[in-house]
């Protein structure tokens, strides 16, 4: 908006404004996703100008951004991946990149967690605990939950911080071979090579995302809804919430993550665990 509308006096954007800059949004918008670019423009708009009426700058009759509809969203293409799919995307992960031991982490982390990018760009060396298992997850929302990981991924994420130069507990988990903390270009960088190697990673649009909507529809389906929304950290209220697991949820949680291990790690011969992500479901996104 600062871009398309400069400096302009917030009494002078109109309807049609907001309209072209949502068309712009849309012709700029990355081609391999359901574009939400029209629906992020709305509600940019809607918070900069509801602000404007409230510190009175503009008449709420006057709000241009509440006479422009907001878009229907559309339904969205991700799906669970198979687990041939799956190792796929994980050995092509593995034998490219200049950073395979990052990317390889990333993976299991996201796998084994469903966390969201944000959650794990935002993991400090003091929300892994090793003994347990466990990994403290700030997601959007303000939502914190303790979710379980295998402790082999839990040692792995040890050594990698303590490798790379995080001593504080308030520093950043995961990080670069040369010590930066992590950033969501690294996201960017592993699907865009992934899709290289694999075509139909790229032509479905394939991913961080899908590999949440793989785990929870795998716990949803072994274990129960409830269980898979509370895995998803999804909580009745709005806001800022910690979400608890208890007993039994926790214990079914746990055995979730632990029975998700083989998934993650394509050269085991186990099979028993492999989940079946056929047909469709209603798993928490």
């Amino acid at each position: 908006m600062v871009t398309a509308w400069g400096v302009r006096p917030v009494d002078t954007i109109a309807a049609s404004d907001i309209e072209a800059l949502q068309r712009q949004a849309i012709a700029v918008a990355r081609k391999r996703r359901t574009s939400r670019g029209r629906e992020h423009v709305m509600v940019a708009a809607r918070a900069v100008f509801n602000r404007a009426v409230a510190d009175g700058l503009l008449d709420a009759a006057t709000n241009p951004a509440h006479r422009v509809q907001k878009p229907r969203r559309l339904p969205s293409t991700c799906r669970a991946l198979t687990p041939g799919e799956l190792d796929a995307i994980n050995v092509a992960a593995r034998s490219s990149g200049n950073d395979v031991v990052l990317d390889a982490l990333l993976l299991r982390l996201h796998t084994e967690t469903a966390c969201r990018r944000g959650g794990a760009l935002a993991l400090r060396l003091m929300d892994l605990d090793v003994d347990r298992g466990l990994v403290r997850l700030r997601e959007k929302g303000g939502t914190l939950r303790w979710q379980p990981i295998t402790v082999h991924l839990a040692t792995r994420l040890a050594e990698h911080a303590r490798a790379r130069g995080s001593v504080l507990s308030t520093d950043s988990l995961l990080r670069y071979r040369d010590g930066r903390a992590l950033t969501s270009r690294r996201y960017d960088h592993l699907w865009h090579r992934i899709g290289q190697q694999l075509p139909w990673v790229a032509a479905q649009g394939i991913s961080t995302h899908w590999l949440r909507h793989t785990t929870l529809t795998w716990v949803e389906r072994h274990f129960e809804y409830g269980i898979a929304r509370a895995y998803a950290g999804h909580t009745d209220t709005t806001g800022a919430a910690t979400t608890t697991l208890r007993a039994p949820r926790a214990r079914s949680a746990f055995t979730a993550a632990r029975a998700l291990a083989p998934v993650v790690m394509p050269s085991s011969t186990t099979t028993t665990h492999r989940p079946s992500t056929s047909g469709s479901g209603r798993s928490p996104r």
